[in-house]
């Protein structure tokens, strides 16, 4: 299981996901998070960074046993980085969800050197209940399933706006 000591080095850099990006190597896996009140969904990506999948939800119980659990999935999954979903206001500010956000990846960036990323989930949860809703997914199993789809979701247009970043940097094809 991964270790919960703090990190020798400087604590991992926290930026929205553009910024980012520039810290990560070229190609590994990323995970992404959904953090709940309850719950923190989790994917991962592929290491070229095509497909986000969902891998667990994890019960919350404090931030040293999520941290524990989280930390041994990415070590794992051998990811190069995190994607945390940034729950902004429909208006783009910041109310407690995404000061609770920001204070989680303070936390976990003094025991990890993963560079971690911001990316706005402003109606993710919205859009993955509608989405199960349309697949006749009952409520029950929606509400086991919720979290880890969100992440998949948060995670999956993080990475196919890196693709976007990577296509303009390289020029016409």
């Amino acid at each position: 299981m991964a270790s919960l000591m703090l990190c020798d080095a400087m604590p991992a850099p926290i930026h929205p996901l553009v910024e980012t990006a520039a810290l990560w190597p070229a190609t590994g896996a990323l995970i992404g998070l959904d953090l709940g009140t309850k719950t923190i969904g989790v994917a991962v990506s592929d290491p070229a960074r095509r497909l986000a999948t969902g891998v667990e939800t994890v019960l919350r119980k404090n931030f040293t046993a999520d941290a524990a659990r989280l930390l041994a999935l990415a070590q794992e999954r051998a990811v190069v980085g995190w994607v945390l979903g940034l729950p902004l206001n429909m208006d783009g500010s910041e109310g407690p969800r995404a000061q609770s956000t920001r204070a989680f990846a303070r936390n976990l960036a003094k025991l990890t050197e993963l560079p971690i990323g911001f990316w706005d989930e402003r109606l993710s949860t919205a859009a993955v209940e509608r989405e199960l809703i349309a697949n006749d997914v009952s409520r029950a199993k929606r509400a086991k399933v919720i979290d880890q789809h969100a992440a998949i979701f948060i995670l999956q247009g993080a990475l196919d706006r890196l693709t976007v970043l990577r296509q303009q940097s390289s020029g016409p094809a």
